[in-house]
């Protein structure tokens, strides 16, 4: 079922604006998904850096 939504990098960005990308997507706060993002950075041995790296290059910018 396609919605129409299409999820891209945000103009509000900190770094790179994945996270807030992904937050608008979700429809939720972007610190509330940077502040999870960030600790399930720290809880899973730092693999959520890559795993940003990755979607930093795969989601495409916002026009």
């Amino acid at each position: 079922m396609a919605t129409g939504r299409k999820i891209y990098r945000s103009n509000d960005r900190l770094i790179g604006g994945v996270c807030s990308g992904i937050a608008e997507y979700l429809d939720i706060d972007p610190t509330i998904f940077r502040i999870g993002y960030a600790l399930l950075t720290l809880c899973t041995a730092f693999s959520g850096v890559l795993l940003y790296l990755l979607l930093w290059i795969v989601i495409p910018p916002k026009a």
